[in-house]
């Protein structure tokens, strides 16, 4: 395929599950003629990139010898990538139409915009929290008191209404993220040094850091089912996650945001020991 407009890289890893029904929808949707479809494969065990290869030969596949994580795996999609526009998505995602025009549309309306991120939603069709605010103490928490009221039923009804027209956000949740292929490369493409975690939070930052602005527009949706390869890991990267959290705060924010954040995972680690 030559000069596509989007390159759709999407990261899998034992996705077997999932992947093959994200790439069903991707292709049963969208304008396959304006797109190409990159997946990259973190050294799947479960035999879902022959499925990938036998099912879609279309696909560009593109299998790594070890895991190199979240951040690495898209970066390497990105260089292999021909389209003007590159449009992150995770593999437990699917299209229901083609929403690309929308957001293309969106993303080029502005010099400044960085990022522009869909409506995410639950399986069962329901609205699922999609945005953050910028990482540090006073962000974090504001973020936790979002992710409580979206945890209660009674409480996201009302939570969901703050999100019913487009808006500029501090962070968008890595499921599904379109940008300018210059701009990916411009600001430096993922960190590496994150694994899994923070990894899209730090690109966010850097994106603002640079002067451009993140949408997030409910004009369009898709389904994201969530936690999939996480979950298969959840007890090993518990501790990852409280790496990259250190190290995005070393890289983001004032030594003594660095310092409470340090004093409260020890104290954490404490608790932990006491009830052991």
């Amino acid at each position: 395929m030559s000069n596509p407009n989007v390159s759709i890289i999407i990261v899998n890893y034992n996705g077997g599950d999932v992947v093959i029904d994200c790439l069903t929808s991707i292709f049963q949707n969208l304008d396959t003629a304006s797109i190409e479809v990159i997946v990259v494969d973190n050294d799947s065990r479960d035999r879902s990139p022959d499925f990938i290869e036998q099912q879609f030969p279309t696909v560009k596949l593109l299998r790594q010898a070890k895991n190199l994580g979240f951040g690495a795996a898209n970066n390497i999609g990105a260089h292999h990538a021909q389209g003007t526009h590159l449009f992150l998505l995770n593999s437990d995602t699917l299209i229901q139409q083609n929403i690309l025009p929308t957001l293309v549309n969106k993303l080029e309306s502005s010099p400044r915009l960085g990022i522009v991120g869909p409506r995410l939603l639950n399986p069962d069709g329901s609205f699922q929290l999609s945005t953050a605010y910028a990482i540090g103490l006073w962000g974090e928490w504001r973020t936790l008191q979002a992710v409580r009221k979206y945890r209660q039923p009674a409480l996201r009804a009302a939570l969901a209404q703050q999100y019913q027209a487009d808006r500029d956000v501090d962070i968008l949740v890595g499921a599904a993220m379109l940008m300018r292929r210059s701009h990916f490369f411009e600001i430096g493409g993922f960190d590496e040094n994150f694994f899994m975690y923070f990894e899209e939070s730090d690109l966010c930052q850097r994106f603002r850091n640079a002067g451009y602005h993140l949408l997030y527009t409910p004009d369009v949706a898709l389904i994201h089912i969530g936690g999939f390869s996480v979950a298969q890991v959840a007890g090993k990267m518990a501790a990852e996650y409280r790496r990259s959290q250190r190290y995005y705060y070393k890289k983001h924010r004032p030594q003594w945001e660095q310092w409470v954040l340090h004093c409260y995972l020890a104290f954490k680690q404490w608790q932990q020991r006491q009830r052991t």
